[in-house]
């Protein structure tokens, strides 16, 4: 690389750094949100809401991390992560989606898809998982699939993630030279790439057939992923309505009185492992 290429290098890299929001207050307002969070799922267990949120987007995107950004700090038993493995044999003889459909949520959970029944709508066809026509069928029949999930009681909020060409291609390079990130990379994200446009149409075809009034899909730009996620929670907050929970004070009862039990002692000789 000549220099004058490595110094428009470290520009481009110092700009995108200027442009991007600084860790601190990333920090300080991903905080209130979490604690926002932690309201909101003890009104969705007190009042059994029925909650699904999907994730989309190319690979890359950030839905990973978005999603740990809403999680971390709930409780798994009201948040649930759903991100399937590719379907089983005989999940492939079966009408397409059965197998999400019985992840949906109950009453009192919040269910977070990471990918869903949409991957038909994006990476089967593109990859030629399936044919034009069941692609076709699946955009001809998700409305009337989703109408009947909204009609049932469940909140249904759709968001697609949007990358930018360069900002996917500064991220796949950084996942292939940082050995902490190359699990992240594999051979079909690599094939994904050398597809872009194949899958910006396919992305197009999904949006025109499946955002309707009662499942919009809401699309967040994701090269700032620390905006990326912070937008992404205070939608969420502010299209499930909900209220704050009273909290009862809890206070720490005083340990039981076992005379001059030793219960360390108990211990000597134990396998602990050595501190290093």
């Amino acid at each position: 690389m000549s220099k004058k290429d490595d110094k428009r290098k470290n520009g481009d890299r110092k700009k995108r750094k200027d442009s991007c929001m600084g860790r601190k207050e990333y920090m300080r307002e991903l905080r209130r949100l979490q604690v926002e969070l932690c309201d909101l799922q003890e009104w969705v267990k007190q009042e059994k809401l029925k909650v699904a949120i999907v994730f989309e987007g190319r690979d890359a995107a950030g839905k990973g991390g978005t999603i740990r950004a809403i999680t971390e700090k709930v409780s798994p038993r009201v948040f649930r992560v759903v991100a399937l493995p590719a379907p089983t044999e005989r999940e492939k003889t079966q009408f397409y989606g059965q197998r999400y459909i019985q992840q949906l949520p109950a009453g009192g959970e919040i269910v977070v898809f990471d990918r869903s029944w949409y991957n038909r709508g994006g990476v089967e066809p593109v990859m030629g998982f399936c044919t034009e026509q069941e692609s076709e069928r699946f955009l001809e029949t998700t409305p009337v699939f989703e109408k009947m999930i909204v009609d049932a009681g469940v909140i249904l909020l759709k968001y697609w993630l949007e990358v930018s060409n360069e900002e996917q291609e500064r991220r796949f390079k950084r996942r292939i030279n940082d050995p902490l990130r190359q699990w992240k990379l594999s051979p079909m994200d690599l094939e994904a790439r050398s597809r872009w446009y194949a899958y910006s149409r396919a992305r197009d075809k999904m949006l025109a057939a499946t955002d309707t009034p009662y499942s919009p899909w809401y699309l967040i730009r994701s090269d700032d992923k620390r905006r990326a996620r912070l937008n992404c929670i205070h939608h969420i907050l502010s299209n499930i309505p909900h209220e704050d929970v009273p909290h009862k004070k809890v206070k720490l009862p005083p340990r039981s009185e076992e005379g001059a039990y030793d219960d360390q002692a108990s211990l000597e000789g134990r396998n602990f492992i050595p501190e290093m």
